[in-house]
């Protein structure tokens, strides 16, 4: 495994694999990992919570044998508590349930803990982010979707960009800036930059990234563009950590 102690302090890329070429999955991670990525996003969904399947514990199983960045694994699927263990690899380093799926969503983040990965909650465009209010000590990161879950390819929802701001605020005010935000949808060079700045810390991209000619070159460069917009926006905003 990589030493990925300090994945939660820096500024990431997470090429989501839902956008690869299936077949040569393998090739274009190992493409990925002379890049520089650090994590890979795992985009897991059930039929049920969203029309569509993507790739299930056998599919993760063998990606786990053929490389050592760890995952980001974002489970769109009812019942979440039921897919925890099953995606519980050595790579896999985060766990995201939403916040429309469960149940007991404390249960499910301290499940997730308990198994020693970050826990996270995702929250899709419509959803109040009040539901994080009495749950902040049980967080380690905040998915935003700037598109609704199910499907690869979607235009980033503007509305979401006050949302963003409203839930670095909370973050902020909460934790100190522990806990991660993460947004997923829409996210390519053309606005990486501006929500960056915004305070996103870790994004998610897919088609934008996997579309570029030349997948590595394309990686840095979001990369460099992401970690630079990530430091002038905490500078302007004053954020201690």
């Amino acid at each position: 495994m990589n030493d990925n102690n300090n994945l939660q302090d820096d500024s990431l890329i997470l090429p989501s694999l839902l956008s690869a070429d299936f077949c040569r999955l393998g090739e274009q991670v190992k493409t990925l990992e002379s890049a520089g990525c650090r994590l890979l996003h795992l985009d897991i969904m059930d039929g049920h919570f969203v029309p569509n399947l993507t790739f299930g514990p056998p599919v993760v199983r063998n990606l786990a044998e053929a490389t050592n960045l760890p995952f980001d694994v974002h489970l769109m699927v009812t019942q979440p508590d039921d897919w925890t263990e099953a995606f519980d690899f050595p790579n896999t380093r985060c766990i995201t349930v939403h916040a429309e799926a469960g149940y007991h969503i404390h249960r499910s983040l301290q499940a997730i803990r308990n198994r020693g990965k970050m826990a996270g909650l995702a929250l899709n465009p419509a959803t109040e982010i009040s539901v994080l209010d009495h749950l902040w000590p049980s967080l380690d990161l905040v998915l935003i979707m700037t598109v609704n879950p199910g499907f690869g390819g979607q235009g980033f929802i503007e509305a979401c960009s006050e949302k963003i701001k409203q839930v670095r605020k909370r973050i902020n005010e909460e934790t100190g800036g522990r806990v991660v935000l993460e947004i997923d949808g829409g996210v390519d060079s053309e606005n990486l930059c501006e929500l960056a700045r915004a305070g996103v810390q870790w994004t998610v991209t897919g088609n934008g990234l996997f579309s570029q000619s030349d997948l590595g070159e394309g990686f840095r460069r979001f990369q460099n563009l992401g970690q630079r917009s990530w430091e002038e926006g905490r500078a302007l905003r004053g954020d201690k950590n």
